[in-house]
Formats: structure tokens, C-alpha cells, sequence
């Protein structure tokens, strides 16, 4: 590929350097832990909205939504879907408990209902999910930047993760607020200037565009079987739910944000703006994803080069090329999705707007990765260190060690985004490490919120039990020979779903025999 024209790269140093300011700006402020993590309440409803809108809007959605698209239909579209519906429990229940508890973690109250013990669990689930996300994002950003530079993707990340690191930790909460509205606010106008490129590039304009992707099936919502062994639409729709779910009630990204609402109202009213944005803008990449099928309908040739290209990244350096002919011709559209957006990027769009559009495609990265720094540096600092660690500590050495557990988690998720490299699907590995680390800690807090009668003892055997549970939907699928009948034969997107509804009825089960056991004595 080649280089970048000299004005687009002047854009996207221009937004770099931007969003760098804003952490500067903000760090005049930011000279306590609860400027650090609450940014003192005072942020209005309408922004925290644009915020979390901007957190759900991530690369993984911005590259992964139109390469699923491109590859499969519009199935994971479904996972929006759910949102209305988390939503509403989530204003409804979870906004008011954390706004009455006061505490900034999302965690505390384990501990206080079952012991040190939980707490310790859900961060420690929570952490690894926001590894896995952050590495994730990490990937997606690069892997649209390498399509238009040619630079490295490790390179790539390594820098774009210094610049996040930098006004992220500068900044703290109000910082990674504000950098969202604005980011949020330009990845949407990114993605509907890349479907108008597309479609303008279709001689036959919307109607064709239209005609080849319902050909070939490509807007369909999956199978509506109640079968829960493949992505079908029952499956999607309950794995949006319980992560949805998750996100809303347990993700401290979601919880930190409605302590810096000035009031529960507006903590609530932020909730569903996220969700009436999200799923329009959902949409949206879906139907980039089809019109990009669409496109390469027209242009077959434009695709060989896409294929070529997949083909001699997973063969040696070495390798001949007929060997990469012969790779490329096996290639399915799902092998590829990922690359055609970038591709498309390189080939069709103007100088000028690539570096529009890259920037769209680096606010969307930075703004997850950004809230997911500053809630894991949270998490750390009242969940771990200070309460094993210093319990005394002063508030300028508690802002000191949210300063150093950002920047830590930062490179933390560098290392994990340059782990990814070769990853099948972007979205796909997400779903899958997401729904892995979420499942625990989601059906432990519910057991909690919803069972009074639910004891210690009740709770870590519950708990026990959704892990087991877990690890072997996870792991099964490895085993072979005369252990085949073991095997998990349910989606790997079930795994939240199954071990959420394991251990809160597993824990409810247990809470009501003992009552009863003790009512009979």
C-alpha cells in the first residue's frame, strides 16, 4: 500500500495533537482522586450519554461490524437489539443502587454482601475483560492503519497507545468525557461520509446496492430456530441481553459514569441516550458491511487483491507465489471481512478524506480504550491496593497510584492487541473473550441484588459452580477420542448465558433449601 498523501497525515496529527491538548487542558484540574474518577459530578447528562455511546462505538464495531457483515449478514445486528431492554432494567435498578451507594467501584457492595471475597472476583473478572477489550481495540485500530500506511501494526499501536496513555492519565475522568462527546460526534459523521463514498461508487446507486446484497442474503437477521448451538437469532439476542446486562450493571466503565451525572435523573436520561444513538449508528456499520459486498459484487477484480493480500499475511515470509495464489483461492468472505473496509479506504477514497476518515477510526479506538484505562486504574487502586495494600493513604498518593495503574493497564492492553495479531475475526474474538470473563461476575451480582436470603456459603458454592461451568463450555470443544460425549454442543455465545444463570439459581436453590432446613428445626 502505499503512504499516506502529506495532507492526510497532517489531519490525523492535527487530531492526535488535539486530543492530547484536551488532556493538558483538563490536568489543571485534576489534582484529586475525585476529580480523577468522578470529575466531581458536574457532568451533564446529555455528555455522559455521548460518552458511553462512544465507549460502545469502538474499532470493534467501526472495522469488525462491516467485516461480519461483509462475511456473514446482518446476525449480530441482534446484539443491538437487546439494548432497549438492559437499558431499562439497568435505569430502572441499577442506577438508583449505585448512586445510593455512593461508592465510585462498582464492586464494593459484593463485599459488603459476601465477603472479601467476591469483591476479589469481580475485579479480577473485570480486569481480564478489559484486557481482552482493550487488546481487541488495540488490534482493530491498527489493522485499518496498516491498510493505509504500511507501517507495521505493532508500530502502530505502539504509538497511538503512547498518545492514549498520555492525555488519559493527564485528564482523569472529565478528560476521557469530553474527548468522547467530541469522538463520538466524529465517528458517527465518519461512517455515513464511508457509506456515501460506497454508494456513489455503485453505478446502480442504492437500488443495486440493495438488489446484490438481498441476493445474496446478506441483511438477514439468522435463523429464528429456537436452536442454541449456532448464531442464531435467539442466540445473538440472549447474548446481547446478559452482556448488555453486564455492561449497564457490572462494568465499572458505566458505573463510574453515573457518579458524574449531577443527579440520578440525569445518570438515567444518559443511559438511554447511549441507546438511542447506538443502535441507529449499529445499523448503520451493518449496512456499510452489505453495500461493501455490494461493491465488490461490481468490482470482482478489487477483491482478488484483498484475498492476495489476507493470503501472504498467514503464509512465511517466504513463502512463493503460488502458494499465496492458491491460499487466496480458498479464502471464504469471512476470512477477509476485516480487510475489505481498509482496502476500500486505500483505493477509493480522495486525499483529504482518508485522513478524515482514519481519524473517525482513531476516535473510535481511543475513546474505549481511554474509559477503559481510567475505570481499571479505579478498579485497582480502591479495590486492591488500597484495601490490601495501604489502607491510610493520602489522597495526593492515591492520585499518584491512579496516575501509574493507568498507565500500566495502558501497556497492558498494548501487549494484549499485539497478541491478537492474526485473529480470525475482530469481532469474533471479542464475543468470545467477553461472554468468558463477563458470565461469573454478572450471575454473583445478581445473586446478591435480587436474593436476599443468599448467604456466604450459598454464594462461593454457586460460584464455584458457574466457574466449572464456564471453563468447561470454554475448554470442551478440545476434547477428543472417547471423551466426544463431554463435549459442550452449545455456542460459544451462550457461555455469559449459562454461567450467569448458573450460578444465580444455583445460589437461589441453595439459599432456599437452607431456609427451609432452618424453618423446620
Amino acid at each position: 500500500m502505499n503512504n499516506l498523501p502529506i495532507i492526510d497525515i497532517s489531519i490525523i496529527a492535527l487530531y492526535l495533537l488535539a486530543m492530547v491538548g484536551i488532556g493538558f487542558w483538563f490536568s489543571k484540574k485534576n489534582k484529586n482522586t475525585e476529580q480523577f474518577t468522578r470529575a466531581s459530578g458536574k457532568i451533564p447528562g446529555w455528555a455522559i450519554g455521548l460518552s458511553i455511546y462512544a465507549t460502545f462505538l469502538s474499532s470493534n464495531t467501526f472495522l469488525g461490524v462491516p467485516g461480519k457483515a461483509f462475511g456473514s449478514n446482518w446476525n449480530a445486528f441482534v446484539f443491538s437489539l437487546s439494548m432497549p431492554l438492559a437499558a431499562w432494567v439497568a435505569v430502572k435498578y441499577f442506577v438508583p443502587f449505585y448512586r445510593s451507594t455512593g461508592e465510585v467501584s462498582a464492586y464494593t457492595h459484593l463485599e459488603k454482601r459476601f465477603g472479601p471475597w467476591a469483591r476479589t472476583y469481580a475485579v479480577v473478572c473485570f480486569l481480564l475483560t478489559q484486557f481482552a477489550r482493550m487488546g481487541s481495540i488495540f488490534f482493530g485500530m491498527a489493522l485499518s492503519l496498516q491498510a493505509l500506511t504500511g507501517f507495521s501494526m505493532a508500530s502502530i499501536m505502539i504509538v497511538m497507545g503512547i498518545c492514549i496513555i498520555i492525555y488519559t492519565v493527564l485528564g482523569g475522568m472529565e478528560a476521557v468525557i469530553w474527548t468522547e462527546v467530541a469522538q463520538g460526534i466524529l465517528k458517527t459523521l465518519g461512517a455515513i461520509l464511508i457509506l456515501y463514498l460506497i454508494i456513489r461508487e455503485i453505478p446502480g446507486g442504492w437500488k443495486q446496492t440493495y438488489e446484490l446484497a438481498a441476493a445474496a442474503d446478506k441483511m438477514s437477521l439468522g435463523s429464528f430456530k429456537m436452536d442454541f448451538t449456532s448464531s442464531t437469532f435467539w442466540v445473538v439476542l440472549l447474548y446481547g441481553f446478559f452482556i448488555n446486562l453486564n455492561n449497564f450493571g457490572m462494568d465499572q466503565n458505566y458505573i463510574q459514569r453515573y457518579h458524574t451525572a449531577k443527579s440520578e435523573q440525569q445518570a438515567g436520561k444518559s443511559v438511554w441516550m447511549c441507546v438511542w444513538m447506538y443502535v441507529p449508528a449499529s445499523l448503520l456499520f451493518f449496512i456499510i458491511g452489505a453495500a461493501l459486498f455490494s461493491w465488490y459484487q461490481v468490482h470482482p477484480e478489487m477483491l482478488d487483491v484483498v484475498k492476495l493480500k489476507v493470503a501472504a499475511e498467514r503464509l512465511p515470509a517466504a513463502a512463493s507465489s503460488l502458494q499465496i495464489q492458491e491460499l487466496a483461492a480458498t479464502l471464504q468472505p469471512a476470512d477477509f471481512g476485516d480487510k475489505v473496509l481498509p482496502h476500500f479506504m486505500v483505493t477509493k477514497v480522495p486525499t483529504g478524506l482518508i485522513g478524515l476518515i482514519v481519524a473517525a477510526i482513531l476516535s473510535a479506538a481511543m475513546s474505549t480504550i481511554s474509559s477503559n484505562m481510567n475505570a481499571s486504574a479505579t478498579v485497582f487502586t480502591m479495590d486492591i491496593y488500597k484495601k490490601l495494600v495501604r489502607r491510610d493513604i493520602s489522597d495526593k498518593k492515591q492520585l499518584r497510584t491512579l496516575h501509574i495503574a493507568t498507565v500500566i493497564f495502558g501497556l497492558i492492553g498494548l501487549a494484549t492487541g499485539l497478541a491478537m495479531i492474526g485473529a480470525k475475526s475482530l469481532l469474533d474474538a471479542w464475543w468470545e473473550l467477553s461472554g468468558i470473563f463477563a458470565g461469573g461476575m454478572l450471575g454473583l451480582f445478581l445473586l446478591g441484588l435480587i436474593s436476599k436470603k443468599a448467604k456466604n456459603a450459598a454464594a462461593v458454592t454457586a460460584t464455584i459452580t458457574g466457574i466449572i461451568v464456564i471453563l468447561w463450555m470454554t475448554f470442551s470443544d478440545r476434547l477428543g477420542g472417547d471423551y466426544n460425549p463431554l463435549k459442550s454442543t452449545l455456542h460459544k455465545n451462550m457461555i455469559i448465558v449459562v454461567g450467569t444463570l448458573t450460578i444465580f439459581l444455583t445460589g437461589l436453590l441453595i439459599s432456599r433449601f437452607r431456609a427451609r432446613t432452618v424453618s423446620k428445626q
